[in-house]
C-alpha cells in the first residue's frame, strides 16, 4: 500500500462530487466503487480510518478520521458507513454516508 501526504485543509468540501460520479459511471458502477472502498476499509483499515474514493481514478485510499475531523471541522461519525470523495484535482472533498443493500443516498 502506498503512502502519499494530502492537505485536507486546503480541500473545500462540496456537495456535488457524488452526482459527477454518477453522471461519470452511471450508479451501478458508481455504487461498485463506493462498496469497493469500504472492503478496503474492512480488510485494512482500523476503526480510526474511513476509505477515501479518487474521483480521477477510483483509486482508494484511507483517511484518519480524527486528522480529517481537525483539518476540515467536517463531522466524522464513527458509527455508520462513511466514504470520502476526493477531487484530487479540484481539491474537493464530500463525505458520503453509505446505506447498505441500496445504491441511493
Amino acid at each position: 500500500m502506498e503512502l502519499f501526504d494530502l492537505d485536507l485543509a486546503a480541500c473545500e468540501p462540496v456537495n456535488h462530487l457524488w452526482p459527477e460520479l454518477v453522471e461519470r459511471l452511471g450508479i451501478e458502477r458508481s455504487a461498485q466503487a463506493i462498496r469497493q472502498a469500504l472492503d478496503l476499509a474492512a480488510m485494512r483499515g482500523s476503526a480510526d480510518h474511513l476509505p477515501a474514493l479518487l474521483m480521477e481514478t477510483c483509486g482508494v485510499a484511507l483517511v484518519d478520521r480524527v486528522q480529517l475531523r481537525r483539518a476540515t471541522a467536517l463531522p466524522v461519525p464513527e458509527a455508520c458507513a462513511l466514504v470520502l470523495l476526493l477531487s484530487r484535482r479540484a481539491n474537493t472533498i464530500q463525505l458520503l454516508v453509505w446505506q447498505q443493500g441500496s445504491s441511493e443516498l
